[in-house]
């Protein structure tokens, strides 16, 4: 289990498992998410909360998992841009460290 910072004073977190990691990778959800300006803003966010919500009405979107992810950490009440910032990088230092 892993711990993101969701607010820039650290005062708010959200939990994240390793499946959550994996749906995350499963379905290449940060595939293309963010522009080439490299912000993470809640732009990126609100698009990320589409493609997920797509996902979900369509055949795919009976995967426990992925609604498990929804419901814990993207649509979690202190999950902001900073959160999903904090999220991309703990995807990708969960990535590179071969723990998949």
């Amino acid at each position: 289990m892993y711990k993101i910072q969701s607010n820039i004073s650290g005062t708010r977190t959200i939990d994240v498992s390793d499946e959550h990691l994996q749906t995350i990778d499963k379905y290449q959800l940060f595939r293309d998410l963010i522009d080439s300006n490299g912000y993470v803003d809640e732009p990126v966010l609100e698009k990320l909360k589409l493609n997920i919500r797509s996902l979900l009405e369509s055949e795919t979107g009976n995967d426990k998992a992925l609604l498990d992810l929804c419901l814990d950490v993207i649509y979690h009440p202190n999950m902001k841009a900073f959160g999903l910032q904090q999220l991309v990088l703990l995807f990708i230092h969960w990535k590179d460290s071969d723990n998949n």
